[in-house]
């Protein structure tokens, strides 16, 4: 993987840095500190945009899912749409020995439009956002860390526990940038979310994102040394209106997608809800429907 190279040889494209700046930075703006746009201008969308036609009337609904009647409940126009999980995983890019593998976007056909939903950090923990997620089902890949998560893992647990088939992975203790720190410090960052997810959840993680997206090849040793087997990364992150994209003006295919658990206060006055339906309606719009990461990977 081309793009995943480039971040271990340290030498950091444009696209590659404004996904870098994305991942759990202070400002949830960076389009405007970059001076770049997304696809749609980065203005407040209208309440109820017309969405275009959805996902393939192959891409069928999670057994027993209530989208189909809370969907307006939560401001969207249609259902949200989820994809079966697939009879084999696809394959995906190996580990070299002793090191985890890196993924940034699943391999899936051309014209099988899902992606898949991943939310950092854990600072916000809005007892709203748990109803929403379990109204419409939303399989969430969840990257906790620590130092923000950790004053009530009891939020994440509720969010796992109802039953949308969404998981608790790793984002370190205290979300440095790993690059920056000797083998020792980053092991000790990995190891020390797996231990304690391990005793709070129950079960160790297998998936590892590094905060920014920023790592190297001790980052991967580690990693591996910890129990992960694929570090996660992304290929579009949602800010406060609009997608921001590592490469062209769309999602494609197999896309990971970055969100946080924000609220008003980094998010410039707009609720975790408000941003997470309006990047429901961007999928939508676009005729995507929604995969559970972990079935894949």
């Amino acid at each position: 993987m081309r793009y995943a190279r480039r971040f271990v040889a340290g030498t950091l494209t444009a696209g590659a840095l404004a996904l870098s700046l994305t991942g759990c930075g202070n400002s949830v703006d960076p389009i405007e500190r970059l001076g770049r746009k997304t696809a749609q201008d980065v203005g407040t969308p209208s309440a109820s945009p017309s969405p275009s036609p959805l996902a393939s009337a192959g891409a069928s609904a999670r057994a027993g899912t209530p989208a189909d009647e809370a969907y307006r409940k939560w401001g969207l126009t249609a259902p949200v749409q989820y994809a079966p999980k697939p009879a084999n995983k696809p394959q995906l890019p190996k580990a070299t020995p002793g090191k985890a593998a890196v993924v940034d976007r699943i391999p899936v056909a051309p014209t099988e439009k899902v992606v898949f939903l991943t939310f950092d950090d854990g600072a916000e923990k809005d007892p709203e956002f748990l109803k929403m997620a379990a109204d419409l089902k939303l399989p969430i890949s969840m990257f906790l860390t620590d130092n923000v998560a950790s004053s009530d893992y009891g939020h994440f647990e509720k969010l796992r526990d109802n039953g949308s088939a969404s998981t608790i992975n790793n984002h370190t203790l205290t979300h440095p940038n790993l690059r920056t720190l000797p083998f020792a410090a980053q092991k000790k960052e990995i190891c020390g979310q797996q231990d304690r997810l391990e005793k709070r959840f129950g079960k160790r993680p297998t998936l590892f994102r590094p905060p920014f997206g920023n790592y190297n090849d001790e980052t991967l040793r580690a990693a591996s040394e910890c129990g992960i087997s694929s570090v996660v990364l992304w290929r579009a992150s949602m800010q406060i209106n609009n997608f921001q994209y590592a490469e062209g003006s769309a999602l494609k295919p197999g896309d990971i997608i970055l969100a946080h658990f924000r609220g008003p206060s980094e998010l410039k006055g707009a609720t975790e809800i408000q941003m997470t339906t309006r990047m429901l309606q961007r999928i939508q719009e676009q005729g995507y429907t929604i995969g559970r990461l972990e079935d894949y990977v």
